[in-house]
């Protein structure tokens, strides 16, 4: 890239760093697909995104992975054409990873409404890796409630099935479906993918390289069938106060919901609130991100670097 012309900055590094500005500029004379009513939909309790940040750092985004999305329909048509078969191309998939409470959700779901709405790939689906947690009942008898997001904490096996039926190209795939409410998945419920042109596939570990194996063979994991991946990244510090925030939003809010598995946090004054969310933080979040969340963002094809005030500051964009 030319740097004098794009204000992108070259670096030794294998990625090209750009500040909002120059980015922005990657997305000019795109028409916004997206309406203030849209947005707040999409927006997770808490995050300050707007149609300025939507226009001048998401559309852009969604352009690039536009480009890459057509790409590998290029070299999907080229190697049907040199193996001489009419196997139909599998979806394109694009990883979403981050912290608890840094927008990658609401990053997800923006990315999902905008590139629909490009013509070239109107089916597009999210699936969220929450619904591949075990089961709480599980969990308790492993003893990882304590531990709920962490790796061992998913059916791994599970979630590697569904994405590489999903790259196979069936022409149905399920997925179990998680509910934040009663912080559980959903016995009996699930959620049915149909050969989207494109699905996203946000969670915490979805950049997380294969487990070792005490074998010789081959281990694979869910990040090897991912073509693009993103990393939603902020000072700790920023996280942190985030999820305390959030948290104090909730007890106001759906902590109040009589089936609500945190229903007891709802008659926390705000001292004990606070309390008790930075405790979790300490315990759980906190050790996770930096244990096995951030390590993955060297794997991210792109990584969106948030500023206090939880807008995008900067991009990070692997070379090709």
């Amino acid at each position: 890239m030319n740097g004098s012309r794009t204000g992108a900055r070259e670096t030794s590094s294998p990625y090209v760093d750009f500040d909002r500005a120059s980015w922005a500029r990657l997305g000019e004379n795109t028409p916004l697909p997206l309406t203030a009513t849209e947005l707040d939909r999409v927006r997770s309790l808490g995050d300050a995104v707007d149609l300025d940040e939507v226009r001048e750092v998401y559309l852009p985004l969604s352009r690039l992975l536009t480009l890459h999305a057509q790409e590998g329909g290029r070299l999907y048509r080229a190697y049907r054409t040199f193996l001489g078969n009419t196997t139909a191309r599998t979806p394109f998939v694009i990883g979403i990873a981050g912290s608890v409470s840094v927008g990658k959700s609401t990053t997800a779901r923006l990315l999902r409404l905008l590139l629909a709405r490009w013509p070239q790939h109107p089916r597009v689906e999210l699936i969220t890796t929450d619904g591949f947690l075990h089961p709480n009942a599980e969990l308790e008898r492993r003893g990882l409630m304590t531990r709920k997001g962490f790796p061992e904490s998913y059916d791994r096996r599970a979630l590697l099935r569904f994405v590489t039926e999903v790259k196979a190209g069936r022409s149905e795939v399920t997925a179990p479906v998680y509910s934040h409410l009663v912080y559980d998945v959903v016995d009996g419920e699930r959620y049915t993918v149909h050969r989207p042109d494109i699905l996203l596939l946000e969670g915490l570990n979805v950049l997380q390289p294969a487990a070792p194996t005490t074998d010789r063979r081959a281990a694979l994991a869910v990040s090897d069938y991912i073509d693009f991946s993103v990393y939603v990244d902020a000072a700790t510090v920023d996280i942190r106060r985030w999820y305390v925030e959030r948290f104090l939003r909730l007890r106001e809010t759906a902590f109040r919901d009589p089936d609500s598995y945190f229903r007891r946090y709802a008659a926390l004054d705000e001292p004990a609130a606070i309390a008790r969310a930075e405790n979790i933080w300490a315990e759980i979040n906190g050790p996770n991100l930096e244990q096995n969340i951030r390590p993955t963002r060297g794997r991210a094809s792109l990584v969106l670097r948030k500023g206090s005030d939880h807008n995008v500051t900067g991009i990070r964009l692997r070379k090709v």
